[in-house]
């Protein structure tokens, strides 16, 4: 099959096209024909991409673990699913991704594509949407009436943040870029603060819970919002290596989930949810997609590579 690898040699292309076995899916194992796989720049820098689960040296690794595509074949284990299904979901961080022509993923990890969706759009969803559900509902249990702030509202996960915690009837605040602030209003914000000429703390106390998607300064800023036992999330991923305990606690890394994937579809069919993609490249031009090296068609969502639709 054709995927594309991450360039070993340390300089660009950071993606090099590869002609790699075509995976057969084990006992509990599903096998993908991609369709779509959404592009998170940042991926090419993780541990799971450089290290194995064991810890030694991971080389050539495939990325880009969000799809969209059509069941090709699945164990004799598997229940719930046929070759056939449009489905769309996650793969493990430690295995090859779905920047290439199928990708083993588990039943527990995917669902059913959201019919009003596209398979571009589709692969834009599942590590977005599913990062901001597990951080506001699953974790910070945020309730009706509730008031969130939520940093990097227009970002790719932020925009599923501020839908989510506005169809849970919660008063939703977000920092933003200025040219942002409608975009965010449009999509469920009561109030939306321009980063960059405002201190959120000055306007801003006495939150019900912090959902914060940009770390640093802006996430140490935070907890003085916070009103007593207010609850602090956060996804920037070098929260996990601070010596802060409280930072500690805020962190956590989003999974696969089978029902919650199953949930968020039928919030989009419902038209509740709002999907966006930036641009969609095909696979040979993966590594521009990661390198910011293309023409964007919108400022919103996620960028998306097209794989080819053979069916092998």
């Amino acid at each position: 099959m054709k995927a594309m690898q991450v360039n070993e040699a340390d300089q660009r292309p950071l993606l090099i096209p590869a002609e790699l076995p075509k995976p057969e899916a084990g006992s509990s194992e599903i096998l993908v024909h991609v369709h779509a796989a959404g592009v998170t720049p940042t991926e090419l820098l993780w541990y799971s991409t450089t290290h194995t689960k064991s810890g030694t040296a991971r080389m050539h690794a495939v990325p880009g673990h969000e799809f969209s595509g059509v069941i090709n074949a699945i164990g004799k284990n598997v229940q719930g699913f046929e070759v056939g299904d449009e489905v769309y979901g996650m793969n493990d961080w430690f295995v090859d991704g779905a920047t290439a022509e199928f990708c083993i993923t588990l039943p527990q990890n995917i669902a059913r594509r959201p019919v009003s969706l596209s398979n571009e759009a589709a692969a834009t969803v599942p590590i977005g949407a599913l990062a901001a559900w597990q951080g506001l509902i699953q974790r910070a249990k945020l309730e009706r009436g509730e008031c969130v702030l939520i940093h990097g509202g227009a970002g790719a996960v932020g925009l599923y943040a501020v839908q989510l915690a506005h169809i849970r009837g919660a008063h939703v605040i977000t920092t933003v870029s200025a040219q942002d602030i409608g975009f965010v209003k449009f999509l469920g914000a009561d109030e939306a603060i321009d980063f960059k000429g405002f201190r959120f703390e000055r306007e801003v106390r006495d939150v019900d819970v912090v959902f914060d998607a940009v770390g640093g300064d802006t996430l140490e800023r935070s907890w003085g919002v916070l009103k007593p036992g207010g609850r602090m999330i956060t996804i920037v991923g070098h929260s996990e290596r601070t010596a802060d305990q409280r930072v500690k606690d805020a962190f956590f890394t989003v999974e696969p989930n089978h029902n919650q994937l199953a949930a968020i579809g039928k919030q989009i069919d419902l038209g509740q949810l709002r999907v966006y993609v930036k641009s969609t490249v095909p696979l040979n031009e993966a590594s521009a997609a990661y390198d910011g090296a293309i023409t964007l068609k919108s400022r919103h969502g996620k960028i998306v590579i097209r794989i080819s639709t053979s069916s092998n």
